[in-house]
């Protein structure tokens, strides 16, 4: 044999070692992640469906007994107590974004608090939602997943983001929506596609395991959806433009609400037993239980029946940001989702577009020019409501990104490409 077949066999043999090694690496990678996965899926789906259910059984218990609602100062000073006394350091959902981002940890007290807070918020009828107890429940039992399977840093990076998907989709039953969700919320402008497999694989264990335990996913149906027309494009156009306006104003009325508080009302016991009885008050002005909680009765309403008081919007708004900066627990989510319902539903009556398709197109325009998610944005829009109407949930979402501009809910949350020109930009939402 001469040395030109023998360095070629040899050559053969090297390559054949190298694609082995990389079919194997590949393979085992696949294997871990499908498994992690898989775990993550059912361990925050079973703590997530748990917490849906007693958020059910506490808001029930609320709306048939209402004089609960007077307790809300006294829940207020236990929740503010539990993170004096045991989460001091908590840093809510921008923690779980900062974790992602390797700048922090959020340690596995955070699901207790985050679950106990989230509850006697919605017993005694604070404006809150649930979507951050959510991802905070699912972001801090994927860290300690990571711990416990000893992941390197970027691993853990991964299985966080498979356990905000999870707990997204276990609590909303949106899989497709929340497998994207925690991808595209840390950077925006940049997507996290490592992530996509087991957050995919997450989210669909734990909404499936939502249903097992009788926990079904919401859905609405929209009724007189039109032929896209330029027309009606137009129409959905103007209403979009207001749901970005109004996003910001959302945004800055957190910030606004938080500022004042900081300066006026530093005392955390003070502050919450202040804001409980402007919530109170106000409530008992508005005469009114819509706004308690998450306003599911309000969105079901604009959506389902294209019916919404002229200010309901801004009547949420105020009592979400007072009650959320004030140190009740919950989420702006949802809220959002009830801001852009009833501020949509009444746009669609004003401009002459279906008030119940303008309802579903707010819900996901507010919610993508608060969270600047617009992939999340859509997906929610076609699993809460059919793909019927997708033309101008496509336009609404897409309209109220650019107008928002770089304002959002979370501070911890980077704009890492601007929105207007392929330029990197990196700068926090404000």
């Amino acid at each position: 044999m001469d040395t030109t077949q023998k360095n070629r066999e040899n050559k053969s043999l090297r390559l054949i070692r190298f694609y082995a090694r990389r079919i194997w690496r590949d393979a085992s990678n696949l294997a871990k992640w499908l498994l992690l996965a898989v775990l993550t899926g059912l361990a925050v789906g079973a703590i997530s469906s748990v917490f849906a259910r007693a958020l059910k059984f506490v808001t029930d218990f609320r709306m048939q007994n209402l004089q609960v609602f007077l307790l809300l100062p006294i829940s207020g000073l236990c929740i503010v107590f539990l993170y004096q006394k045991f989460g001091k350091d908590d840093g809510g959902t921008n923690q779980v974004l900062s974790t992602i981002r390797s700048q922090d940890d959020v340690p596995l007290r955070s699901a207790p608090l985050i679950f106990v807070s989230t509850l006697l918020t919605h017993l005694t009828g604070g404006s809150a939602g649930r979507e951050g107890a959510a991802i905070q429940l699912g972001g801090s039992i994927g860290n300690q997943l990571g711990t416990w399977f000893r992941l390197d840093e970027e691993d853990r990076h991964v299985i966080v983001m498979c356990g905000m998907s999870a707990a997204f989709s276990a609590v909303f039953g949106t899989p497709m929506a929340a497998a994207v969700f925690s991808m595209e919320v840390v950077s925006v402008g940049v997507m996290y596609y490592a992530a996509l497999l087991p957050c995919v694989i997450a989210s669909l264990v734990a909404a499936r395991f939502a249903v097992s335990f009788d926990i079904h996913p919401e859905s609405f149906h929209v009724s007189g959806i039109p032929e896209l027309s330029v027309a009606s494009g137009l129409k959905m156009l103007l209403v979009a433009v207001g749901c970005g306006i109004v996003s910001i104003l959302f945004c800055v009325a957190l910030k606004g609400i938080g500022q004042f508080y900081s300066r006026f009302l530093k005392n955390p016991y003070l502050r919450i037993v202040a804001a409980s009885g402007a919530i109170i008050v106000i409530t008992l002005l508005l005469q009114s239980a819509d706004f308690m909680g998450a306003g599911n009765g309000l969105i079901e309403k604009a959506v389902e029946e294209g019916q919404a008081r002229p200010f309901d919007f801004l009547r949420k708004l105020i009592l979400t940001a007072i009650t959320m900066k004030a140190g009740f627990r919950g989420g702006e989510i949802v809220p959002s989702f009830c801001i852009g319902a009833t501020f949509g539903c009444i746009m669609g009556q004003l401009v002459g577009l279906s008030p119940s398709l303008c309802a579903a197109s707010g819900m996901a325009a507010l919610f993508c020019g608060v969270t600047n998610c617009p992939i999340t944005s859509i997906l929610i829009a076609f699993e809460l409501f059919g793909f019927e109407g997708v033309s101008y949930y496509l336009i609404a979402v897409s309209i109220s990104y650019a107008v928002s501009g770089y304002y959002g809910l979370y501070k911890d949350q980077t704009i890492v490409y601007s929105k207007y020109k392929a330029r990197y930009i990196n700068r926090h939402t404000k």
